[in-house]
């Protein structure tokens, strides 16, 4: 039987659809959230139903294939690079959007291809906040299998320390629901060690009774940027745990749809998520607002507005991007970052910024956070072992791409010098070995095996496999 009546009899059994080359559909279903990226899967399976995803697994590992599995398709780089996917079926989960809110427990479940805008929207109501990322439209699976690093989060850790339980289709198409006390190996491998390990169907995970926090940016003209920068790293060493912010420098590119004080306009910003009153974020906050910002949108808010803090573009674009973890954040590492990005750089970047980590992020607060709240023990990543993570970005299109790639370059080999051991899987979108990701050789050992004894022929396929 041929590769092709294969997939018809595939295409048969599946509620959803599946697409091949030169079909119609093709090129809409295989598109990915950053435009600039190009999959080209022998073939692709749009899921209606969870069984869809069962029925995918058994049919690629039959025909010697891969399975790809994607909800937005964030961070597809580095699954594309050197093979395209020309060997693997790319399992298209973005249909399946049901959340359940169970408000008297405090837990949230949902879908894989549910986006952070979906889960704000049914939790709001009960007066909850989950940790999510900092769009809306970024996939909560994904973002939360690879840690997880939220506005909330220097107070509650990394996302996936708050995951109570996983279901997920291994490679031999069987499904499993893993927790604390059933498959515990599997359980922590898939929290913080990525999708490496089985298509993930559903995740249930904590919230938090959040009805108010004091939130937004203040604004500054890109030429005091070193300044600016400057006073807010030396202002991230004494705030509380319950202040999550990021320095940054933010070109807006000449656009109709944005507002005149903000199109064609450059800055350097503060954006600050605080969980206290009103009057001790006014305190909190008086260092950098005698700085005198240009613009400063910092009010009390429910966390359902912080979707829209980052400001990240509102839909899928074209983008060339990355990002390194840093040991620490001294004024020399600030001039760097400025001599690169700065008002005076060469560079082609929309945006660079600098987020604070620590306080909940710390390997060894995570381990006191499940602790004192009941939660299991953390998974294969349970903090991150720095200080602050760097990721900059551009448009990627034909004639910006160079430009872009070597501005980038430049960006991260200026702060090189303060480069943190390990890399946090999210903001990665290059090929990189799973020892810049675990870190000790013990961990990365257990992964692989964990990997090896749930998909021993290498069936499911992710952007950061643990094998590399």
């Amino acid at each position: 039987m041929s590769l092709r009546e294969s997939f018809a009899i595939l295409a048969e059994r599946l509620d959803g659809r599946l697409s091949l080359p030169g079909e119609p559909g093709y090129d809409a279903d295989r598109l990915a959230w950053n435009l600039a990226v190009d999959q080209r899967p022998a073939a692709v399976v749009v899921a209606a139903s969870i069984a869809d995803v069962a029925r995918t697994v058994r049919a690629a590992r039959e025909l010697g294939l891969a399975v790809a599995p994607q909800a937005t398709g964030h961070n597809a780089a580095p699954l594309v690079e050197g093979h395209g996917l020309a060997d693997a079926i790319l399992l298209r989960t973005h249909e399946l959007r049901g959340v359940e809110v169970r408000p008297t427990q405090r837990i949230a479940r949902v879908e894989p291809g549910v986006v952070w805008g979906d889960v704000v929207a049914a939790t709001a109501p009960h007066g909850l906040a989950a940790l999510a990322g900092s769009s809306h439209d970024v996939g909560v699976v994904g973002y939360t299998l690879g840690g997880g690093v939220s506005f909330l989060g220097r107070a509650h850790g990394l996302a996936a320390n708050h995951v109570v339980a996983v279901e997920l289709v291994t490679a031999d198409g069987e499904f499993r629901r893993v927790d604390a006390q059933h498959d515990p190996e599997l359980f922590w491998a898939v929290r913080g060690g990525g999708g490496d390990f089985g298509v993930v169907t559903a995740l249930e995970f904590g919230l938090f009774e959040i009805e108010q926090v004091v939130a937004g940016a203040m604004f500054f003209p890109i030429e005091r940027t070193e300044e600016v920068l400057q006073a807010w790293a030396e202002w991230t060493r004494s705030v509380p745990d319950t202040v999550t912010s990021v320095g940054r420098v933010l070109r807006f590119p000449p656009m109709p749809e944005l507002p005149p004080f903000l199109s064609g306009q450059s800055f350097v910003l503060v954006e600050a998520v605080i969980q206290d009153s009103a009057e001790r974020a006014d305190a909190l906050l008086a260092p950098l607002r005698a700085l005198g910002p240009a613009m400063d949108t910092v009010h009390a808010q429910a966390p359902a507005e912080l979707l829209q803090l980052h400001m990240d573009p509102p839909g899928p674009t074209p983008g060339h991007g990355d990002g390194m973890m840093l040991a620490d954040l001294p004024a020399d590492a600030i001039r760097a970052f400025v001599a690169a990005v700065g008002p005076d750089a060469d560079t082609a970047l929309l945006s660079a910024e600098i987020r604070h980590l620590g306080g909940a992020f710390a390997p060894s607060a995570a381990l006191e956070v499940a602790a004192d709240r009941g939660l299991p023990i953390p998974g294969a990543v349970g903090g991150l072992e720095a200080e602050y993570l760097v990721y900059g970005v551009g448009i990627a299109v034909p004639e910006t791409l160079e430009s872009v790639v070597a501005s980038l370059g430049r960006l991260l080999s200026r702060i090189e010098p303060w480069r943190a051991p390990v890399e946090y899987l999210n903001f990665v979108e290059r090929r990189t070995t799973g020892s810049r990701f675990f870190g000790d050789e013990g961990r990365l050992a257990r992964l692989r095996a964990i990997k090896h004894a749930v998909d021993p022929t290498g069936v499911i396929r992710s952007n950061h496999p643990v094998g590399r």
